[in-house]
């Protein structure tokens, strides 16, 4: 049986490397709950790219 974990959206950002080499992204929401997203290296790469236009114009 899974462990039951609270479903808030409190806590930090996180990102980790599965042993199947994604990285999984974990963002907290507004009023509760994550946007989990799993990226390949190269996409990770290409959101980096974009988020950098926005931060560091």
């Amino acid at each position: 049986m899974a462990a039951m974990k609270p479903r808030t959206g409190d806590g930090p950002m996180e990102a980790e490397r599965e042993p199947r080499g994604l990285i999984v992204l974990r963002v907290p929401l507004e009023g509760g709950g994550r946007l989990v997203v799993s990226v390949n290296d190269q996409e990770a790469k290409d959101l980096h790219q974009v988020l950098e236009q926005i931060v560091n114009p």
